[in-house]
């Protein structure tokens, strides 16, 4: 297989180390484990590039608590999830 080489800083380098299953995992296998994590697409089709992005956007502003979700919205609202609007 040919390599290339990315750059990324030693900080990225020593978080991609420590989530290595083992000495032998590579970094190009911990990359493809990774970018598999992000969903293809659905039963209505595949998804564009961008919308994978704006997934791991969404996702990393729900963590860093920037946004909510639906459900603490709910609760938030005083709504639980058996009731729903007519």
């Amino acid at each position: 297989m040919p390599k290339t080489s990315i750059q990324i800083h030693s900080s990225t380098r020593k978080k991609l180390a420590r989530l290595k299953a083992s000495a032998n995992e590579t970094y190009d296998d911990l990359l493809n484990e990774l970018m598999a994590l992000v969903p293809q697409g659905d039963e209505e089709g595949l998804y564009t590039p961008a919308f994978r992005r704006g997934l791991l956007g969404a996702r990393r502003e729900v963590k860093e608590g920037r946004v909510i979700s639906h459900e603490e919205m709910k609760g938030r609202l005083g709504l639980s999830p058996i009731h729903h609007r007519r």
